[in-house]
């Protein structure tokens, strides 16, 4: 209660000062009391906000900081809409880090809570706990040299879960020199596993001949105490695993498996295995509520839903995935009890319909009908990756709008819809995330948990969108339509495929030329994972131009520089180009009509081909480095969308600027980056028929001393509503 009346006193002051300064420069506003009441009722909604999460210790302010906001703010509307946008996020973050101690002038200091995302993915430890501190304690206790744990147990049941905890958790991370993890799966393949943890010591492994692969991990890993995670393990090579460690320095090994056996055979103990337990009514109950019932503390509200909620959970058995994923079910539909007794039923046909890993299996085919039509097609994507294979979140939007799966809508782009679906799926516990943004959640790379993906790989079989042998490795056939390319597979067979749609090379090893002009059906091609040296690309290139449907082409897996040559201009039906180590451009690129994404990542050009303005619909241009810009102009003459402002306001050109003209920008404040910290170097400055009603020639920076403009030219032409210093 002290840190609740503590926090309210700090608000309180905060807006007693806030007003304060606001009364004093309400010159700056044009609806000021308006605004004023509409800024009140906001910052009261924090205060209850606040009040309410003073257990959590949850906010923390500088009040200088926040003040510097609202004195340079002096825009009311715009101040209201930025709280807004606070608002909208109270209920996704409710997680705030340690505080952070910062030092002010005269030696004092102050603390600031940094706030970051909950953990939005159901992947929590409920019932887990004491599986992770017994494991810690033997890893810590322990003196031996070398020491092997194993986690046993059915699919479902938490396995790789603890094991990624224990992998990431502070002690681990300060205790070991090298940490490695290593998803093995059904296919085990000693090269690919070799590689793997080759790259994670940071090593290029790409040109190491595979008979020195283990000599090069007993070098790396000689003088370093080293944490190896062995995920998902069916079957091992006992001499390889047995002269993987070398015996100056303390290994510990974590083997996760289904099969105890194998576990045993790999020389651990039986005292060293831990079999986690099924979850008991209570932890199976708590582990949805905590994100369906966010805004009540992962409480039921509701006595009815509560009993129909654990009447539908006792049904997955206790068992974590199943448990998770019909809880991603229920918790979209917390308002409508119709909806749980709904999925109760479904629920109970499919558990009697369902054999093997019953409630998990049954859960998520559940799961998987209940999605929308544009969402099943996107899942099934997944199904052509290897098992355990982290995929980029921006490959996988860039193969759905390619393949048509997504158009953009209501002013939002394909891509930006993308990411929404693929943040659906992970909602739903069908994709698991593996990094993401932080500020907004956006999915970096995700993986799919090999239960899901042996259920998308029957569904994609029977849907014949591919073919997958009894191990679930990929066959091409002449009917399938998506294939996902692994170093071990023939180029050749691909002459076959007349109707492939989308073709993804999976493998990290170098790849050979193969013809694809018999690929006419082909929208996606992408060499983003694989490594392709310049004489392949450019051989490769002149090839690819006969692909009239290719859609979305991903090249960033070339391995020296190219130069895109003009048989680029053939592939009419080109929205999405991705381009790595690219030195330049040729002129008919500007010939691509339908080119919506262009991304130049690392490409070192010194400039852009001319009649880019050609292509009317390009959405995103990304990765062209700019530090050399002299001159900028922008012009919103056709841009209506009340978006448009955002999106500039995202723009941060280089501190070389001389020259920026902006004309008809119909947006009362200028771009936040429009000021003298930003663009110091600035010389003339154009303003022209605009809404634009403030500016200002001086900005703090963030040594709170006031840097100014020393403008050589300042044009302002039929801008009317321009309070200018």
């Amino acid at each position: 209660m002290a840190a609740s009346k503590a926090t309210e006193a700090m608000i309180g002051t905060l807006i007693e000062k806030v007003f304060s300064a606001l009364l004093t420069q309400a010159q700056y506003a044009l609806d000021f009391k308006d605004q004023l009441e509409a800024m009140k009722t906001k910052l009261e909604l924090m205060t209850a906000f606040i009040s309410c999460t003073d257990k959590q210790k949850t906010w923390g302010f500088s009040l200088r900081d926040l003040f510097f906001i609202y004195q340079t703010g002096k825009d009311l509307k715009h101040i209201n809409s930025r709280i807004e946008k606070m608002e909208s996020s109270l209920g996704v973050y409710g997680r705030a880090e340690q505080p952070i101690i910062q030092q002010g002038p005269n030696n004092s200091s102050y603390q600031i809570f940094k706030y970051s995302p909950e953990d939005r993915e159901p992947s929590e430890i409920i019932g887990l706990e004491k599986d992770l501190e017994k494991i810690k304690g033997w890893i810590l206790s322990s003196n031996e040299k070398l020491q092997q744990i194993g986690i046993v147990g059915m699919g479902g049941l938490g396995k790789t879960t603890i094991a990624q905890k224990i992998f990431n958790d502070g002690e681990m991370v300060a205790y070991f020199e090298k940490r490695i993890w290593v998803p093995v799966s059904q296919n085990f393949c000693e090269e690919r596993v070799m590689r793997a943890m080759l790259k994670q010591l940071g090593e290029d492994e790409s040109g190491i001949e595979e008979s020195y692969l283990l000599h090069k991990i007993q070098q790396r890993l000689s003088d370093k105490t080293c944490l190896i995670v062995m995920d998902d393990v069916w079957r091992m090579n006992l001499d390889w695993w047995k002269n993987l460690y070398p015996t100056e320095k303390r290994y510990f090994a974590i083997i996760t498996s289904r099969n105890e056996t194998v576990v045993n055979s790999m020389g651990v103990d039986e005292s060293r295995i831990d079999p986690p337990k099924i979850l008991n009514e209570e932890e199976s109950w708590s582990l949805p509520c905590k994100h369906a019932f966010l805004t009540s503390k992962g409480k039921c509200p509701n006595k009815e839903f509560e009993k129909k909620g654990r009447e539908i959970l006792k049904k997955c058995g206790g068992l974590p995935l199943a448990i998770k994923t019909i809880g991603g079910l229920l918790a979209p539909k917390v308002h409508s009890l119709s909806e749980w007794n709904k999925i109760n039923d479904e629920f109970h046909v499919y558990l009697t319909t369902e054999r093997e890993n019953n409630s998990v299996v049954a859960s998520l085919r559940l799961s998987y009908d209940e999605l929308p039509t544009h969402l099943k097609q996107c899942l099934l994507c997944f199904s052509v990756y290897p098992d355990d294979f982290e995929i980029s979140g921006e490959q996988m939007v860039h193969w759905w709008v390619g393949e048509g799966l997504i158009r953009g809508r209501d002013n939002r782009t394909a891509t930006e819809l993308g990411f929404d679906y693929l943040s659906e799926l992970v909602s739903r516990c069908l994709v698991e995330v593996v990094h993401r943004r932080g500020y907004d959640g956006r999915v970096y790379s995700c993986k799919m948990h090999d239960l899901v993906r042996d259920m998308t790989i029957q569904i994609a079989k029977d849907e014949a969108f591919c073919s997958f042998d009894e191990q679930g490795r990929q066959k091409l056939t002449q009917d399938s339509r998506w294939f996902g390319f692994t170093s071990d597979m023939d180029p050749k067979s691909l002459k076959k495929s007349s109707r492939l749609r989308a073709l993804i090379l999976t493998s990290s090893t170098a790849v050979s030329f193969w013809n694809v002009k018999s690929l006419m059906s082909l929208r996606v091609l992408d060499f983003s994972y694989c490594k392709l040296d310049r004489m392949n690309v450019e051989d490769l290139l002149d090839k690819i131009s006969s692909l009239k449907r290719l859609a979305c082409l991903n090249l960033s897996g070339v391995a020296g520089n190219i130069e895109l040559p003009s048989s680029i201009q053939k592939l009419r039906n080109l929205q999405i180009l991705v381009l790595r180590r690219c030195t330049k451009l040729h002129p008919s690129i500007t010939s691509l009509k339908k080119l919506i994404i262009l991304d130049l990542g690392s490409c070192p050009l010194q400039y852009l081909p001319r009649g880019l303005e050609k292509l009317i619909y390009l959405q995103e241009l990304s990765g062209f480095r700019l530090e050399k810009l002299k001159v900028l102009a922008i012009d919103a003459e056709d841009c209506k969308e009340k978006h448009v402002p955002q999106m500039v306001d995202r723009l941060l050109p280089p501190p070389s600027l001389q020259e920026l003209y902006l004309r008809r920008y119909r947006h009362k404040i200028l771009p936040k980056w429009i000021n003298p910290r930003h663009l110091s170097s600035l010389q003339y400055l154009c303003l022209e028929d605009g809404d634009i009603r403030i500016f200002e020639i001086s900005s703090e920076s963030d040594q709170d001393s006031v840097t100014t403009w020393v403008l050589e030219g300042l044009c302002s032409k039929f801008v009317p509503n321009l309070d200018l210093d």
